[in-house]
């Protein structure tokens, strides 16, 4: 399919730099089109903004593969600790046990904030699309669902981590944290 971007024609294509083919398979069936997928090591900045990170990664994925490209980080936030981990979250979990984690702020306040962003660059405009979640992290890890922190977090209104839910909560909650509905529009826009 052909689309106009910025007056220049263009196919509705996009590259998302993931090595994980359920995730760009999902994300397709989220935005309606094929989505072609690669690996790629990226250069990572350190920052604590999620905004400076995507925005680096995907002009960074663009300048190797020269095609419009899709990028996705996520962030979890104790309110304890100043916004840390943030960005740093898969350093920590592939670093820090969890228990380890959850006891990093007792006698603190649990709140925190799980973010996703996508960032899409197509050699000529950066746009950056995000999600957030609301909750807390559970005094301790449970459940054995979900991925990376879902043991540590319970979304608000929920009584269990993301990784205790059923699949049902599960996706009501991703689709909350993930910014699909703005990205999905972004991309019917472009036609």
């Amino acid at each position: 399919m052909r689309i106009h971007y910025n007056g220049h024609m263009q196919e509705k294509h996009v590259t998302f730099i993931t090595g994980n083919q359920h995730k760009a398979d999902q994300l397709a069936l989220y935005l309606g089109f094929p989505v072609d997928h690669v690996k790629l090591d990226l250069d990572e900045i350190q920052s604590l903004d999620l905004r400076e990170i995507i925005e680096h990664k995907v002009r960074h994925a663009y300048e190797k593969i020269h095609t419009s490209v899709l990028v996705e980080d996520v962030s979890l936030e104790f309110e304890a600790l100043g916004g840390l981990p943030g960005p740093f979250i898969r350093f920590f979990v592939d670093a820090v046990p969890l228990e380890t984690m959850c006891r990093m702020i007792d006698g603190q306040t649990r709140k925190a904030v799980a973010r996703c962003a996508y960032g899409y660059y197509n050699g000529t405009t950066v746009q950056i699309f995000e999600g957030e979640l609301e909750g807390e992290i559970a005094e301790t890890p449970a459940g054995k669902s979900g991925y990376g922190w879902d043991a540590l977090f319970i979304p608000s209104g929920y009584h269990m981590t993301r990784a205790e839910m059923s699949k049902k909560d599960y996706k009501k909650t991703y689709l909350q944290l993930k910014p699909l509905a703005s990205l999905t529009s972004f991309f019917e826009n472009l036609s």
